[in-house]
């Protein structure tokens, strides 16, 4: 296991994608409370921010992840950036096969892994050219194992897991880390339907940076993934069985 450290984040300069709200606002304002030199955050519609982050202080980057145009324009306009936090995700809550929008799923792998690599490979020579510097992208419990009730969801933050160990061992030689985030339930609108306790969004975002930091390669960020991954382990099939079960589920909640 390399030994390679990520960057500090006391004066990085940092870029955020789906930085208006939820995690990617918490990244922002955890970043800048961290001493960060400078934050762009990246929204889809920069005419539409929310008012959290209008206070923030960053720089407010018109970034559609799934536009190759906005992309290269970001890499562009963002030339001193040592570290990319890619959070932009969408979940299409449909079923995989049995479906009434079979789009939602690709909509899904494009939002949450094809993006992420067109970001990497975007901005590996701009980080590279700052003399090395971190990607982190932040996943889901649903990376780990097949979740039956998140439909394309899961497959797609699981090819996103595969996409960080790969970029990382091709970036390492020059200088770059990438941080897997493994994160469960947190108190965000993709959550809003989840009943139970939830993390906050800073708490989120401070532990992530400090993996990234360290130099981790993936990052069980808070009790659910942690949880998971341990029942995980010791039983795969009765893990997966459960996750399995909660797809007919009335409701669904954090509590064990």
């Amino acid at each position: 296991m390399s030994t390679l450290k990520g960057a500090r984040t006391d004066g990085a300069r940092i870029l955020v994608t789906g930085a208006n709200r939820g995690i990617g606002l918490a990244f922002v304002e955890e970043a800048l409370a961290r001493g960060a030199a400078t934050v762009y955050a990246g929204v889809r519609d920069p005419e539409d921010i929310t008012p959290e982050l209008a206070a923030a202080g960053a720089r407010v980057v018109r970034l559609e992840v799934t536009s190759a145009e906005d992309v290269a324009a970001a890499a562009a306009a963002c030339a001193d950036v040592n570290v990319v936090i890619n959070n932009a995700g969408y979940f299409g809550n449909q079923r995989l096969v049995e479906t009434d929008d079979p789009e939602v799923a690709r909509r899904e792998m494009e939002v949450n892994y094809f993006a992420p690599l067109a970001m990497t490979r975007a901005f590996a020579p701009v980080i590279s050219a700052q003399g090395g510097g971190s990607i982190v992208n932040v996943l889901s419990v649903a990376a780990i194992a097949p979740t039956a009730f998140m439909g394309g969801y899961s497959p797609s933050k699981a090819a996103a897991l595969y996409l960080g160990g790969i970029a990382r061992a091709e970036l390492e030689p020059r200088g770059i880390t990438v941080t897997s985030l493994v994160v469960g339930s947190v108190d965000t609108r993709m959550a809003a339907h989840v009943d139970g306790a939830k993390e906050r969004p800073r708490d989120i975002a401070a532990v992530g940076l400090r993996a990234m930091e360290r130099g981790e390669w993936t990052c069980d960020t808070d009790r659910m993934a942690v949880e998971s991954r341990s029942r995980l382990a010791m039983d795969p099939v009765r893990y997966e069985r459960g996750l399995g079960r909660l797809l007919h589920a009335g409701s669904l909640s954090t509590k064990a």
